[in-house]
């Protein structure tokens, strides 16, 4: 077992054949760390959590979850392990209800979504007021987030990958 929860080793990666975006990127991650990644636009911040979570082909390099090789695992399968993954857009089905969308998170194991959904209704009380029968689609820019948050959380993740958690939200 490794001292991280998430290790980047090396890792060189990018949309386009021959063209890497990424270009040796190391990162590690201990258990309860909190980590940003700031950069300007075309930095490759997205493409860095998106190669973590299996969008991006990886071409060199690894990534490691509790020292276990998941480099290029498909995203299913990542969840499964513990991967939670909220991208930055279009990151929940509008036309679903928010209990729909969190059940849609907890898909793998459908036992545990009751519980979940308490939690992470705890944990964002301005989305409690709405509702759970509130269609998505009908919610702010910041409500969005905190449904597609709630959804990353309903596998209790070991890592969870936030691509621009900010984009959207009102300064309060």
């Amino acid at each position: 077992m490794s001292d991280y929860v998430v290790e980047l080793d090396n890792v060189h990666a990018g949309y386009l054949p021959g063209v890497n975006i990424l270009n040796g990127a190391n990162l590690t991650a201990a258990k309860g760390e909190l980590i940003g990644i700031i950069g300007p636009n075309g930095a490759g911040k997205s493409t860095m959590l998106k190669s973590m979570f299996g969008q991006v082909k990886i071409r060199e390099g690894a990534v490691r979850l509790n020292g276990e090789d998941i480099t290029g695992l498909r995203a299913n399968k990542l969840v499964s392990k513990g991967v939670g993954f909220v991208p930055q857009t279009n990151n929940v089905f509008p036309s679903l209800t928010v209990a729909e969308n969190f059940q849609m998170g907890g898909y793998q194991n459908p036992k545990v979504v009751a519980g979940r959904t308490d939690f992470v209704m705890s944990i964002f009380p301005d989305l409690a007021k709405r509702g759970l029968n509130t269609r998505a689609g009908s919610l702010s820019g910041g409500e969005r987030q905190m449904v597609a948050m709630g959804r990353a959380l309903m596998m209790d993740p070991h890592v969870l990958l936030l691509d621009d958690p900010s984009a959207g939200l009102s300064p309060s």
